[in-house]
């Protein structure tokens, strides 16, 4: 069977760039942090021990990726994990290094 037909080459790029999105430590502590609660640009960047700016940047990345998603609330945006794919995506990693 030839493989070009097995797989859809912008798929599987795809796929890839998606787990280049979590080879990056700060999204994952991003991630991670955002896992059971809504938080403000603010608060993660205090909880996590960054620059506000630090921050953004890489939830505009994990926005872009469909990672994660944003509520306004007056002039703030509060973030959170998009949906539960991305838990599950985070627990079956976590699972597997833990094995």
């Amino acid at each position: 069977m030839n493989t070009k037909n097995m797989f859809d080459d912008e798929k599987l790029y795809d796929l890839a760039d998606l787990f280049r999105i979590f080879g990056d430590t700060t999204r994952i502590k991003i991630l991670y942090t955002l896992r059971n609660r809504e938080l403000c640009v603010n608060d993660l960047a205090q909880s996590l021990n960054m620059t506000q700016s630090a921050v953004s940047h890489q939830l505009k990345i994990l926005r872009q990726s469909k990672l994660v998603r944003n509520r306004r609330e007056g002039k703030s945006l509060f973030y959170s994990l998009n949906d539960h794919h991305v838990v599950t995506i985070i627990d079956q990693g976590m699972e597997h290094i833990c094995e």
